[in-house]
């Protein structure tokens, strides 16, 4: 959005509901009354409701639902995630995009869609990218090493988790990438590293949160094992809200990460997990292991302690309950 644009929203949204002049949105930004009366227009078109009244000014009565960058930015209380939002309608991925733009950009920026036609899941699995869900991407630039990939998702799950938790719902987290409420599935992440000689170049953090989705839409296969924030609340959720709460709490769990010890996540997140103490069946590229899961080790790996009481630990792979 145009950067005149997005200041006008910001000066009506910051004034409480109250008119505020011509005069003054273009004294403050440099332009004449008639050019700002342009941007009104404009701004109303991408679904702003704004009242205007003569010798008195422009009034914001009410914002459209959809993730608009300035909206987002409006009293974010980062100091890092969030700096740079890339907004699009509809994307093959946003975590494609995130790659190809991963170099150029700040770390912290944030590209976000309305909808995605191909969003992945772990291990190339597909995401059905619903209207009215948030979906994300966050490039990040730790200097740590590889081994560290495991420990950054991990990191995200329990960020993820604490936001919801804000509206009340009893969200938990599935090692090693989901979060469930009631058991089932509200949130996917999916973490692609590109790194040099064991080093991390850039960290891609999708999250996908299916928010103000009806549970009907969903594909009838995943349909039983799948929740949204809105079925979950009763009602449809303040997306810009909960985003903003989502970012604070992901760039707070990253400081984390980055400046204390990881054994402290880890502590907060076996509190919040929904895998500890499950039986559980754990594919990974190289074998099959079943047992109970029964923690979480400081590089992030689930430990599971099988029938033979031999205690495995896994960095990576698909875990499912057993039934």
């Amino acid at each position: 959005m145009n950067g005149n644009k997005a200041e006008i929203i910001r000066i009506l949204q910051s004034s409480g509901g109250k008119p505020v002049s011509g005069q003054e949105i273009g004294s403050k930004l440099g332009i004449t009354r008639a050019m700002v009366w342009k941007y009104i227009r404009e701004i109303r078109k991408d679904g702003y409701e704004i009242k205007s009244s003569p010798k008195v000014g422009y009034a914001l009565k009410s914002s459209p639902d959809m993730l608009y960058p300035e909206q987002i930015k409006a009293g974010l209380e980062t100091s890092l995630l969030g700096r740079e939002i890339l907004y699009y309608n509809e994307v093959e991925s946003t975590n494609s995009i995130a790659k190809e733009l991963a170099a150029k950009c700040p770390e912290g920026t944030v590209v976000i869609a309305e909808t995605q036609k191909k969003g992945r899941g772990r291990m190339g699995s597909e995401w059905q990218s619903l209207p009215g869900g948030i979906w994300f991407s966050v490039i990040l630039k730790p200097s740590v090493p590889l081994e560290y990939t495991a420990k950054i998702t991990l990191v995200a799950g329990l960020a993820v988790s604490k936001a919801m938790r804000e509206l009340g719902v009893d969200a938990r987290i599935k090692w090693p990438n989901d979060v469930l409420i009631h058991g089932k599935k509200v949130c996917g992440i999916l973490t692609e590293v590109d790194a040099e000689v064991e080093k991390i170049d850039h960290v891609i953090l999708g999250i996908g949160i299916n928010a103000n989705v009806r549970q009907s839409e969903f594909r009838e296969e995943i349909r039983e094992d799948s929740t949204s924030l809105e079925e979950e609340v009763g009602k449809p959720i303040d997306r810009i809200a909960f985003m903003k709460q989502l970012l604070f709490e992901l760039e707070q769990q990253y400081i984390k990460f980055t400046t204390q010890k990881f054994s402290d996540i880890v502590s907060e997140w076996i509190s919040l997990s929904d895998t500890i103490g499950k039986e559980v069946t754990v594919t990974t590229p190289v074998k099959i292991i079943e047992g109970k899961a029964v923690g979480v080790t400081d590089k992030g790996a689930l430990l599971v302690k099988t029938k033979n009481n031999v205690r495995e630990e896994i960095i990576a792979g698909r875990c499912r309950y057993s039934k």
